[in-house]
């Protein structure tokens, strides 16, 4: 059993490096495209972010760009703070975002909106948790004109402070890069194959519009997946690269953020299928939960290839890791973050079932 093991887990580091080597990055600044970029960001009692935020947009390179901030409702000092901050800019536009429709998710609502006050030729979209590198846009337009896409997105670099955070979050990287086919992602327009990260968002203009934009996908919680799977159904291509030189984002702050963060999003993302949950927490139980307990029995019996199959997915992990900018021993918690991926899922799944609905921002969603 262990020998079959140690093949699968061996092929798995395998179509990783496939998939390291064939991700386009936010490496390169020449494009052929230009035009004007309209930044649209929606926030909602953001205030920890409003200052870091604003500093790092204002110190983008390209030449044409605007920045529509949308205040959701906000209750804290997000506002007071974005007039300091802005200080008289004349790139930024903060608007009030009217109250949120029934059949609309909140976000989902406020990037509508932002939407429709952008001039650019081009839609950004990014989270208030977000920070970005000077050449973003340039690296972005790089890829858009690489591809002939109409949406550019990827998963940011993710420093995390939380424990929780520490095993939940950098799993998405993980997802990314281990089971979806980048080739095939980025260069056809097949729906099923497809992920988007909603903190960074390039959008085409033309391509956006030509779907109805976010009103297409106005009451769903991983509006991200959706949008890319609508615009690939009208024939635009959407680019998976990995942004992580230049986009970080600070998701959580603490471990209830992280659980609820992710609660809302891990079961709706899986088709609320209770046989698909059931399959993905078998599949990391086996492969990457139990090599602790086989690594476990090698020590007390000292059968030492019980330990090769831990070993490998330290490996794969800590290969992920790596082109992620992730912290140099985090590939250590994969077992854990493996077991509390399974909790999260049976969590999420039960609360679906049970029509307690998804809080998050102060909202409830079914």
């Amino acid at each position: 059993m262990i020998i079959l093991v140690n093949f699968i887990l061996l092929l798995f580091i395998v179509l990783t490096l496939i998939n390291v080597f064939t991700m386009p990055s936010f490496k390169k600044t020449s494009h052929t495209k230009s035009g004007k970029v309209s930044i649209l960001i929606p926030m909602r009692n953001e205030e920890k972010n409003v200052e870091d935020l604003i500093k790092s947009i204002k110190e983008i390179h390209y030449p044409s760009f605007e920045v529509i901030i949308l205040n959701d409702q906000s209750t804290d000092k997000t506002q007071d703070l974005l007039d300091q901050a802005i200080f008289g800019d004349p790139r930024f536009n903060v608007i009030t975002g009217t109250p949120l429709p029934e059949g609309w998710v909140g976000k989902v609502h406020a990037c509508s909106q932002l939407s429709t006050k952008g001039s650019g030729e081009y839609f950004l979209f990014l989270d208030a948790d977000v920070r970005v590198k000077p050449d973003v846009i340039d690296q972005a337009m790089h890829i858009m004109g690489k591809y002939k896409a109409g949406l550019v997105t990827g998963f940011p670099r993710f420093p995390v402070a939380p424990f929780l955070g520490k095993l939940l979050v950098p799993l998405q990287h993980f997802f990314i890069f281990f089971h979806l086919p980048n080739i095939v992602a980025n260069k056809t327009v097949f729906p099923a194959f497809t992920a988007a990260h909603g903190a960074f968002m390039f959008f085409e203009r033309k391509a956006y519009e030509s779907i109805g934009g976010h009103r297409s996908v106005q009451n769903s919680l991983i509006e991200d997946i959706q949008i890319t799977r609508t615009l690939k159904k009208s024939g635009h291509k959407a680019v998976l690269a990995n942004v992580t030189p230049s986009v970080t984002c600070f998701m959580y702050d603490t471990n209830k953020e992280v659980w609820n963060g992710f609660l809302k999003n891990i079961y709706v993302g899986l088709g609320r299928s209770p046989f698909t949950a059931i399959l993905v927490s078998l599949f990391y139980l086996i492969f990457y939960s139990a090599p602790l307990f086989f690594a476990a029995a090698a020590l007390w019996t000292k059968e030492w290839t019980w330990l090769i199959p831990l070993l490998l997915v330290f490996i794969q992990t800590a290969i992920i890791d790596r082109v992620t900018k992730q912290t140099p021993l985090h590939f250590l918690l994969m077992p854990l973050s493996a077991l509390a991926l399974t909790v999260l899922l049976w969590s999420s799944m039960i609360r679906s079932a049970t029509q307690k609905g998804y809080e998050w921002k102060g909202r409830t969603y079914k």
